[in-house]
């Protein structure tokens, strides 16, 4: 997937999924109207684990950014994928 977008805090978050991804942590991740996004906290992120169990080790590798919400992706209305996070100010 190509790093694409204008706001710097989520290219720096796309750029760590990437990463995850690249690490076997992940098996995709999107941020739905990215184009339309002009903060982080107004960001949504979808991602589906490797493995569920490697949720926590996801979780953790994320907290780095101040902030983090994340839980089941229970509406699937944004996206398909299994887990959702964000970051509040």
């Amino acid at each position: 997937m190509a790093i694409l977008g204008n706001v710097e805090e989520i290219q720096v978050v796309k750029e760590r999924l990437e990463t995850l991804k690249g690490q076997g942590l992940i098996k995709e991740w999107e941020v739905p109207y990215e184009h339309l996004l002009t903060r982080l906290s107004a960001a949504v992120f979808f991602l589906t684990p490797s493995e569920p169990s490697r949720t926590e080790d996801i979780r953790t590798a994320l907290s780095c950014y101040p902030n983090l919400h994340y839980g089941v992706n229970e509406n699937k209305q944004l996206s398909r994928m299994d887990w959702k996070f964000e970051y509040h100010p």
